[in-house]
């Protein structure tokens, strides 16, 4: 699971590299995760613009990594593609995470 991370100050940008987070790669997924943020910066952000299918597995791993950041740190999402977001509205999730259309203003890298 390819995960590119950035700090910008108080933020921490994770990138999803990948187009799916799915049973395959979920554990991977948490496993990086976890190690991108021993750090304690207080937001993290997960930029999810590549990643074209998410399952419940997945899902699970994102409201895993949420639940071990909390509750100190919180967990952002940003750049859902109409699939993932579906995902999160059916299942209520878009109401427990904040959600960005894009990274926020000044957090933005070309890559």
């Amino acid at each position: 699971m390819r995960l590119v991370a950035e700090q910008n100050g108080e933020i921490l940008v994770v990138r999803a590299m990948e187009d799916r987070i799915d049973a395959a790669c979920a554990i991977q997924f948490k496993d990086r995760m976890r190690e991108i943020t021993q750090d304690n910066c207080p937001r993290v952000v997960l930029d999810m613009a590549r990643v074209a299918f998410l399952d419940s597995s997945g899902l699970g791993a994102v409201v895993a990594v949420m639940k071990a950041l909390a509750p100190d740190r919180r967990l952002e999402l940003s750049g859902l593609t109409a699939n993932v977001q579906k995902v999160f509205r059916l299942t209520r999730m878009d109401s427990v995470f904040v959600i960005h259309a894009e990274v926020p203003d000044g957090l933005r890298h070309a890559g």
